[in-house]
C-alpha cells in the first residue's frame, strides 16, 4: 500500500457525526460541550438516534431543532417505524420540515425488545425503511440517509439481500447509505466494489467505531452483525481496569482504520462519537480536518 498521505489537499475530506439524547444534565452537558469541540471542524451535518419505539422521540426533536436553530451545523435527524402510525411519524417530518431540518437519517429500527428480536411493524405503520422513505420524499425535499450493512444485517441470509434492499431504499429516495461500523477495512471495500458493480452511485459513506469500551463495542457487534477479530480483542486484552491505555489503543486503532482508507480512496467518514469528541478530533486532525479558526490564522 502506497503512502498518499502528502498528497491530501488539507481538509479535503467530508466528515460527518452521530450522537444520541443525553438522559441526564451531566450527559447533557458532555454532548453540548462534544458538538462546541467538534463544530469548529465544519461537519458535513451531525446525525441524533432515535430510541426503540420512539424512547428518545422529544429529546432527539429538541436536540436537532436547537441545532437548526443555534448553529450553522447542518443537523439531520434519525427516524424509525417502530411503534408509530404513519400519520404519526408524517407529523413528525413535517415537524422536522417546519424547524428547518432538511436532512433525515431513516432506518426501519430495532425493536423495542431488543435486537435480536422479530421486528412487527404498527398495524398501520410504515412496515420497513423503504416504505420509510417513499413517505419522507412524499412530504418534503429531504436528503435522506439510509443504513447499509458490509457484513450483512442480522436478518439478511446474504450480502446480495442487503444489496437488494439497499438498491429499493435508492429507489424509494434515498441519497446516501452509511455503513453499520466494521474493523477491517477489506470488509468496506468488497461491499462497495459490489454496490458498484451493481450499479449504485449514491455514497456508502464507512461508518467508524472508535472503540471507547471493548467489551460494550464488542457485545453491540455481536447483535449487529458486525464482526471482531481476533487482532482487535487481543490489543484491548488485559486493559479492562486501565483506562489509560485502553483510549491511547483505542485513538490507535481508530487513526490506524481511518488513515488506511483513506490511502485508499475514501474522502468521506461517518463517526459513531458517543458523545465524546477527543478521539474523533484528533482522527480528523490527522486526515489534516483542521478549525477554520486555525487555517485562517495560518
Amino acid at each position: 500500500m502506497s503512502d498518499n498521505r502528502s498528497l491530501w489537499p488539507p481538509g479535503h475530506f467530508d466528515i460527518s457525526y452521530e450522537f444520541f439524547p443525553p438522559k441526564t444534565p451531566e450527559m447533557e452537558a458532555q454532548l453540548w460541550d462534544s458538538i462546541a469541540r467538534l463544530a469548529p471542524l465544519k461537519p458535513k451535518f451531525v446525525s441524533v438516534t432515535y430510541g426503540a419505539g420512539g424512547s428518545t422521540r422529544e429529546r432527539t426533536h429538541n436536540i436537532v431543532a436547537r441545532l437548526a436553530a443555534e448553529t450553522d451545523i447542518l443537523p439531520a435527524a434519525h427516524l424509525t417505524c417502530v411503534s408509530a402510525a404513519r400519520e404519526e411519524i408524517d407529523e413528525i417530518v413535517r415537524d422536522y420540515r417546519n424547524a428547518g431540518v432538511r436532512h433525515i437519517v431513516a432506518l426501519r429500527g430495532d425493536p423495542p425488545t431488543g435486537v435480536g428480536t422479530k421486528f412487527e411493524p404498527h398495524p398501520r405503520g410504515y412496515r420497513s425503511s423503504t416504505e420509510l422513505v417513499r413517505g419522507i420524499r412524499a412530504i418534503g425535499d429531504f436528503e435522506i440517509s439510509v443504513s447499509t450493512y458490509p457484513e450483512g444485517h442480522p436478518e439478511s441470509r446474504t450480502i446480495d439481500d442487503d444489496l437488494d434492499a439497499l438498491e429499493a431504499k435508492i429507489d424509494a429516495g434515498a441519497t446516501r447509505a452509511i455503513t453499520q461500523f466494521f474493523f477491517e477495512n477489506d470488509v468496506y471495500f468488497r461491499f462497495l466494489d459490489k454496490a458498484r458493480a451493481r450499479g449504485i452511485k449514491i455514497p456508502i459513506v464507512p461508518g467508524i467505531m472508535p472503540v471507547q469500551n471493548f467489551k460494550q463495542t464488542a457485545n453491540f457487534a455481536r447483535k449487529a452483525g458486525a464482526s471482531v477479530p481476533d487482532w482487535l480483542a487481543h490489543r484491548f486484552e488485559g486493559l479492562d481496569d486501565d483506562p489509560v491505555t485502553r483510549r491511547l489503543i483505542a485513538a490507535a486503532v481508530a487513526a490506524e482504520q481511518v488513515l488506511g482508507l483513506a490511502e485508499n480512496g475514501v474522502r468521506e467518514f461517518h463517526f459513531y462519537t458517543n458523545n465524546r469528541a477527543d478521539l474523533v478530533f484528533a482522527i480528523c486532525h490527522l486526515l489534516g480536518v483542521r478549525p477554520v479558526t486555525e487555517k485562517a490564522a495560518a
